[in-house]
């Protein structure tokens, strides 16, 4: 459900280190808030929040204030195997941490959906690119009408100027580029970084990024 006209929830920003971020926060502070840790590169990332969409946000975020060309990129898992649907991990590139802050997301859902999103401007409402591969015959895992459906292993974004492609590894083969760039211009510095959000206003949920990797260049990804 799209948030009433004009609400906004400020942010609790922390600004301690952690890996190769500067720092964490609950942006559009949800009414549970999260926790980011990392271990061993594994960065487990707790989150309530309603959704990341429409014309504000709520998600955990791990962030690194940048400037210039970005390259980014993790590998997902979600250890409760039940969790709800349209959860999200997050590789995001957006100007600040408010809740309605223009940005650039890529995002893994719990269903295995993929996608490209991005808010043009701030407050406004976001739009996105969305893929979901099925298969008949190849895959093993859950048949959704009459297809098997893929769980990409590793995404990715890149910054290039004002130009942010989606990277995929579907099966672990090399990362590739997945449909057209998409244009944003954003003001510097901005902040990059990894998140997940619940999409549950008051019940938290976990996606572990491993292998995180963040370049301020482009053509880095993999």
């Amino acid at each position: 459900m799209a948030p009433p006209a004009g609400f906004h929830r400020p942010s609790r920003v922390e600004d301690t280190p952690i890996g190769l971020f500067d720092g964490q926060a609950d942006v559009g502070g949800a009414l549970v808030p999260g926790q980011g840790t990392v271990q061993d590169g594994r960065y487990t990332i707790t989150s309530a929040g309603y959704n990341m969409w429409y014309g504000r946000d709520e998600f955990r975020f791990l962030w690194k204030k940048i400037s210039g060309d970005v390259s980014l990129a993790a590998d997902v898992a979600f250890p409760n195997p039940v969790g709800y649907g349209d959860r999200k991990a997050l590789l995001v590139i957006r100007q600040s941490l408010d809740d309605d802050a223009p940005e650039m997301v890529v995002g893994l859902h719990g269903t295995g959906m993929f996608h490209i999103a991005w808010r043009p401007a701030k407050g406004a409402e976001m739009v996105d690119m969305e893929y979901k591969v099925g298969s008949r015959g190849a895959l093993k895992g859950e048949a959704v009408a009459g297809l098997v459906t893929l769980h990409p292993q590793r995404i990715g974004i890149e910054k290039k100027g004002d130009a942010f492609t989606l990277w995929v590894s579907e099966q672990g083969e090399p990362m590739h580029s997945y449909g057209a760039p998409i244009s944003l211009k954003l003001t510097e510095p901005f902040y990059a970084g990894i998140g997940f959000v619940s999409h549950l206003p008051t019940t938290t949920d976990t996606a572990v990024l491993s292998r995180v990797m963040l370049e301020n260049a482009s053509g880095k990804v993999r």
